[in-house]
């Protein structure tokens, strides 16, 4: 199955990340088999873990890798010791015989102590193939987070735009509120004036008194 983890990394993930380093390198071992064990167990590639290692945390951990680095090489003078003293023990035991046959003995019994730093080539392969595919996802993700920002740009400028034009309508109407209030104000002076008019326009009732003694009103216009 593919490794497409894509979550953040956690603490704790950082620190089983370095100390599977520092291990492998006390261990004579390289950090690409750090990556591959780590990348295992977070699943996560070794290429992620390379990338986070180099960018991440490899700088806070530099007294440890150097300590480490001495611990390698005090297991390697260890082990050169214990394979010194192995070879003069065989030496010892071996039958007197010629110079050339304790050389060639003595050359079978003596181990290798040399670092293996040997490189997997499939290993090598499919971590640059790993760094590709990483460099290739953080271009895409460096291309949309532009795109995201000039969108965001663009639609800060419409929202702005929106509240210019707000502001000149709650103006605008601010404006059509006072003239109505004023337009209100003349109507209502108009028609309290046109009332005034009309009673004034209406003429007081005359009356007589006939020869009974009682009055009649008289029509209007009449004399």
């Amino acid at each position: 199955m593919a490794k497409v983890r894509q979550d953040a990394w956690s603490h704790e993930d950082d620190l089983l990340l370095a100390e599977t380093v520092l291990r492998h390198i006390r261990e004579g071992s390289t950090q690409l088999n750090a990556f591959e064990e780590v990348g295992d167990k977070l699943n996560r590639t070794s290429a992620a873990c390379g990338f986070r290692w180099n960018a991440e945390i490899r700088m806070k951990y530099v007294n440890a890798i150097d300590l480490a680095k001495r611990q390698r090489k005090e297991k390697k003078r260890a082990m050169a010791k214990a394979g010194q003293q192995n070879t003069r023990k065989a030496v010892v035991s071996l039958p007197q015989t010629s110079d050339n046959s304790v050389t060639a003995n003595d050359n079978n019994v003596t181990p290798s102590i040399e670092e293996d730093t040997t490189l997997n080539m499939d290993m090598v392969i499919r971590y640059l193939k790993d760094i590709k595919k990483q460099t290739i996802s953080s271009n895409q993700s460096k291309a949309s987070l532009e795109q995201m920002e000039k969108e965001n740009k663009s639609l800060q400028d419409q929202v702005d735009t929106l509240n210019k034009q707000l502001e000149q309508t709650k103006v605008q109407l601010e404006t059509i509120q006072e003239d109505y209030q004023a337009f209100i104000q003349i109507m209502e002076r108009a028609r309290k004036m046109t009332v005034l008019d009309d009673q004034s326009s209406v003429a007081a009732p005359a009356f007589r008194m006939d020869k009974n003694g009682n009055l009649q009103q008289l029509a209007q216009g009449s004399n």
